[in-house]
């Protein structure tokens, strides 16, 4: 990755909301559609446990196996990095999501405890090959001053599905706790199927917007020929980009806090789950409701400036927590790191995508996925030890991580101005 320059794209119009829908192409509205879909059926991580303890499992080996899941899914996105860039997008999307429907149902008739931990592991590692592929393609077909407002779309369709599953899974779980599987299957195999009518082929694929006239017609994607090999050693190789994965793993290991460490600070406040759960539905709602919106004001922010403004907010909401006050404290803390998360949350995702090489995109996408990942695995433990032996004292050091985040960050980024104003990137 090396500085990039500021010129402008041929479609310079505003990145507004309605605008970059309306005429994103059908293509991208399909692999939106896809995701939610793959989303509204992602019941498995969620009642993982659960199901695991039905079985005859104690909780730990259900614990266990929640976290082989999440190990699984780490290596799933970088590996749908390296098939995004050998095989193409569609290709490695129909590849995942038929994995994932066949696996989760064998899933059901394991019973032997080490091969139930290694069909979940793979579950969790196929169900998420198609994450890099789905942001690459759309990164792809969309102009450079419109992929942070698209970045935007995709996270929404995420949230509306990451908040919408687990009510389905529950009304599942009332009859059968098989119908989660085979729900999640259906489900894959519905995004599966989407890809398959809606995608086009690799190889018939329109090239990038901005890089061609605005009145011309689709052009064939660059043969395979031209993707260069070295796997992620060539991302490794990119030391802005390695700062900024930096950037992004301690990021995701701070905000991941409130699903950790907040829960015990509320609890240890005195105050019953009722509320725990009202803060993280205020998290949601905001994030839902408001995000499109606030992405609108700060594409056009230098990059510089969005994560700056976003790590310091996440930072102040979680140091926040230290200060007593009761309830007051909890809400206005929990508004100051959703408002971050909705300031920073699609350049943070959408930056990848536009700062990797045309021929790498799908490594890049998938490096960034997988640090935020590890930061989400190792950030509960290091909290919530941080918590059992400082108390409220360990707000002030989690808060502080988020903005000592900003070194990498600011070493990653570089001269970059802002995302609606980038030209391509050469490697």
């Amino acid at each position: 990755m090396t500085d990039v320059a500021t010129a402008g794209p041929s479609d310079t119009r505003q990145a507004g909301v309605l605008a970059t829908f309306a005429e994103s192409p059908f293509a991208v509205k399909a692999v939106l559609f896809g995701v939610l879909v793959n989303k509204l059926g992602s019941f498995i991580q969620v009642f993982l446990v659960l199901f695991m303890t039905s079985r005859g499992f104690s909780d730990v080996q259900g614990g266990v196996a929640l976290g082989v899941y999440g190990a699984g899914s780490v290596l799933g996105v970088l590996l749908g990095g390296t098939f995004t860039d050998r095989i193409g997008a569609r290709r490695t999307i129909l590849l995942g999501m038929v994995g994932t429907a066949v696996l989760l149902v064998a899933v059901l008739h394991v019973r032997m405890y080490p091969a139930l931990l290694a069909s979940v592991g793979l579950a969790g590692l196929i169900s998420q090959v198609y994450r890099p592929a789905a942001a690459a393609f759309i990164a792809q077909l969309i102009p450079k001053n419109r992929q942070v407002m698209i970045s935007a779309m995709y996270r929404l369709a995420l949230n509306v599905g990451t908040t919408a599953a687990p009510l389905l899974g529950t009304m599942l779980v009332a009859v059968s706790y098989d119908l989660l599987f085979y729900g999640e299957a259906a489900a894959a195999l519905g995004y599966a199927l989407i890809v398959l009518l809606a995608l086009p082929r690799e190889g018939s694929a329109p090239a990038k917007p901005e890089r061609a006239a605005a009145s011309a017609s689709a052009a064939p994607v660059a043969p395979a020929t031209e993707r260069p090999a070295g796997g992620y050693l060539a991302v490794l190789r990119d030391r802005r980009y390695v700062a900024y994965l930096v950037a992004m793993l301690l990021n995701a290991a701070v905000y991941i806090q409130y699903l950790s460490t907040l829960p015990l600070a509320v609890r240890d406040a005195g105050f019953s789950t009722f509320w725990y759960g009202v803060m993280v539905a205020i998290n949601g709602a905001v994030v839902i409701c408001f995000e499109l919106l606030m992405t609108k004001v700060v594409q056009n922010w230098r990059v510089r400036t969005v994560l700056t403004v976003g790590f310091c907010l996440l930072g102040a909401g979680m140091a926040l927590y230290t200060l007593p006050g009761g309830l007051a404290v909890f809400v206005v803390g929990t508004l100051l790191w959703t408002l971050a998360e909705i300031i920073e949350g699609p350049t943070m995702f959408a930056y990848p995508a536009i700062a990797a090489p045309p021929a790498a995109s799908g490594r890049y996408l998938g490096a960034a996925h997988a640090m935020f990942g590890i930061g989400s695995a190792i950030g509960p433990a290091a909290g919530v030890a941080l918590w059992s032996g400082l108390g409220r004292t360990a707000w002030l050091i989690i808060g502080a991580v988020s903005v000592l985040a900003l070194i990498p960050a600011w070493f990653a980024v570089g001269r970059v101005g802002t995302t609606s104003s980038l030209a391509d990137s050469s490697g």
